[in-house]
């Protein structure tokens, strides 16, 4: 482990406001925040007194509902996968801002009852200090059901998630973040199944062309990718260029655009310029 004395005393402040409850059910997505917290929660309790659950839904992947489970099969974890239902609650398909709030309020409220109909007097999530300074709407569900965050607690940034997942052995210590599908949709956009399987399905094809840090924004007709550093001069490839307009038409798009800023978070709600966008769709001969 990192000899830094700060990140073991931040760990050993996660393990024992952790060690203050005889059990502990972790709301594990398949992201490395909440896979840190499963193991650090094992390591205060004991995988016998610990239960990772993984809500599935319309805006989860089933590539992050297996990155859960692998983790939680590697610790040793009892995990369970339950059924969310946040597209029947009118207040998240209209996408006005809170929408985060709602699915939260739809998967805790899932949990405690679990929790309360098995005993287990906690429940935790992987927020951590970074969250603090975005718009959170989900961590005002985590306070109204008294949901634990002893990441945050103990003063856990990202840069110290990276490091206790490397040395703690977690596969994933290195993936990059992933929201659910829902954030690729601005708000003020209603969130759809359709829409929702739009962008999972351009996603997945994007990784399966080796992409790795991307972002699939939905505006309609058009799609506007989002690529990490590096990973635009791919383009440069008529033969990629031209997999990438294919794959990402067949998910359903019309127009295929890539944005010259780039991968940043909270690209979805974010005002982009037409002139920040560059149209990749190979030109058609109109007969003109």
């Amino acid at each position: 482990m990192n000899d830094s004395t700060g990140l073991i005393e931040k760990k050993h402040r996660a393990i024992s406001l952790l060690r203050e409850h005889r059990g502990v059910l972790v709301a594990l997505s398949g992201g490395v925040d909440s896979a840190t917290l499963l193991a650090i929660a094992c390591e205060a309790l004991g995988s016998d007194r610990v239960l990772a659950v993984t809500g599935r839904s319309e805006s989860v992947t089933e590539a992050e509902i297996a990155d859960a489970g692998r983790v939680a099969r590697a610790l040793g974890v009892h995990h369970e996968v339950v059924e969310t239902r946040e597209l029947e609650r009118p207040e998240y398909r209209a996408n006005s801002g809170d929408r985060c709030f709602h699915c939260r309020t739809e998967l805790f409220g899932i949990l405690s009852a679990m929790a309360g109909s098995r005993g287990i007097e906690a429940i935790a999530y992987g927020a951590i200090v970074d969250d603090l300074g975005d718009d959170r709407p989900g961590m005002s569900a985590a306070k109204k059901f008294g949901i634990l965050a002893p990441l945050l607690d103990a003063g856990i940034c990202k840069a110290d998630i990276r490091e206790l997942a490397k040395t703690m052995g977690l596969h994933i210590h290195d993936k990059p973040a992933s929201p659910c599908l829902a954030s690729r949709i601005p708000v003020g956009m209603e969130v759809t199944s359709a829409r929702l399987e739009q962008v999972g399905r351009a996603e997945t094809a994007l990784r399966l062309l080796g992409f790795q840090r991307f972002r699939v924004r939905h505006h309609g007709e058009l799609a506007r990718l989002e690529l990490g550093e590096g990973e635009a001069d791919r383009l440069l490839s008529p033969s990629l260029k031209d997999a990438v307009v294919a794959a990402v038409r067949e998910a359903g798009f019309r127009f295929v655009a890539l944005d010259l800023e780039g991968y940043r978070p909270g690209g979805a709600s974010s005002k982009t310029s037409p002139d920040r966008l560059y149209l990749i769709e190979p030109m058609r001969d109109s007969g003109q």
